[in-house]
């Protein structure tokens, strides 16, 4: 049993991206890497077996609030954690849940403690405290957690942003404490990830960092991004995270997002990535190739017999016509939705793949500037 390791193999000279490697006791992981959510232990309609093979997924994400909400944590328990309850012997990350809950702003009220919240199942009231949500992180078995942290609305104000920072900063020693004295359940390590927040203030965001920085924690994320703030003030809150993080840990940046929002805050120093986009997307007819945007419910495809993306390396997006995907989607049929999921977040994956090689070889931004315009391209 070991803690996550990362090594810096690669950085690009012309930006600030590089490629390495986690070291897990579930696996490896080459970044930059994205990971495939799978909010309840099921990335939505796909099986174990087309995460490995098809999309090639190395790493995926569960979500604390929905795994205690169902299957509940007895039988996560009963079953030895979450790796072996859904058979996926690859690493696995927890998000906190704290999103979740602090998406219920109807039903949820903040206090020192915690939030109480109600479910979105039942109605039932629940208690989420630092100590609770690492807790049920020991339980779900995750290789990397996440620390529970108020995420503000990105147009919050400098007053609100600095009170949700500091009760952050308080959970937070609190969420190393309840860690420090407690142990993994199954004989295997796990790794506390601190977030960083602050909204779109950079004294907050610096403040942040540097307090998430003397956790010394084996990697670190980048939250409270994507929630409403315009797309060039994230890029900039997110470079300004990366500048003040430790270049030697890995760097998660939660929820973004779109293949080109990746390219740059890769180009930014991110390593790790989640997003529910290429599922959702794909379910709602909207593919990503790499010759551009295809909404397959457009008529223009109907007779279009070429494959979905003939540069993937997975046989979904070879085998299967556009013709036949837009038939699927059309007629609502299931396994519409699961083709086009596969296709989506295999793309996800070969952009992570691609840059990875061009910053290797020493040409990632004149790549990241073509593909950025091309992936853009509504087809």
């Amino acid at each position: 049993m070991a803690d996550l390791q990362f090594t810096l193999q690669h950085a690009d000279t012309s930006t600030k991206a590089r490629a390495g490697k986690i070291r897990t006791d579930h696996g490896e992981i080459l970044t930059p890497i994205f990971m495939p959510v799978g909010t309840v232990g099921s990335v939505k309609a796909l099986t174990q077996q087309q995460l490995k093979d098809d999309v090639h997924a190395q790493i995926i994400l569960g979500n604390t609030y929905h795994l205690y909400m169902r299957p509940g944590l007895d039988v996560l328990e009963a079953a030895g954690g979450l790796h072996k309850f859904m058979n996926w012997e690859k690493p696995i990350l927890t998000d906190s849940g704290g999103y979740q809950v602090f998406s219920l702003s109807g039903t949820r009220k903040i206090s020192e403690e915690g939030v109480v919240f109600q479910s979105h199942i039942d109605g039932s009231k629940h208690l989420f405290s630092p100590e609770k949500v690492i807790d049920i992180q020991r339980i779900i078995g995750a290789d990397i957690i996440m620390a529970f942290d108020e995420c503000p609305p990105g147009a919050s104000e400098y007053s609100y942003a600095k009170k949700s920072l500091e009760l952050t900063n308080r959970w937070l020693d609190r969420c190393f404490q309840r860690f420090h004295e407690t142990e993994n359940k199954y004989g295997y390590s796990q790794n506390l990830f601190p977030i960083v927040q602050g909204g779109v203030h950079h004294e907050l965001r610096k403040i942040s960092c540097e307090y998430v920085s003397s956790k010394e924690a084996t990697g670190n994320a980048i939250g409270g991004l994507s929630v409403g703030e315009p797309t060039e003030k994230m890029y900039e809150i997110c470079g300004l995270c990366c500048e003040n993080l430790p270049v030697n840990k890995p760097r998660y940046l939660m929820g973004v997002g779109t293949p080109w929002n990746i390219l740059e805050c890769i180009s930014l120093g991110v390593d790790m990535f989640d997003c529910v986009m290429p599922t959702r997307n794909g379910r709602n007819a909207m593919l990503f190739t790499n010759r551009g945007i295809i909404n397959i419910d457009n008529k223009k495809w109907e007779k279009d017999f070429s494959p979905i993306d003939e540069e993937l390396e997975n046989e979904v997006s070879n085998y299967y016509s556009k013709a036949y995907l837009r038939h699927l989607i059309k007629s609502k049929e299931i396994l519409g939705l699961q083709i086009a999921s596969i296709h989506n977040l295999a793309f996800y994956l070969h952009i992570v793949r691609q840059a990875r090689v061009q910053i290797q070889n020493g040409n990632f931004a004149s790549w990241k500037k073509e593909m950025a315009v091309q992936w853009q391209h509504r087809l």
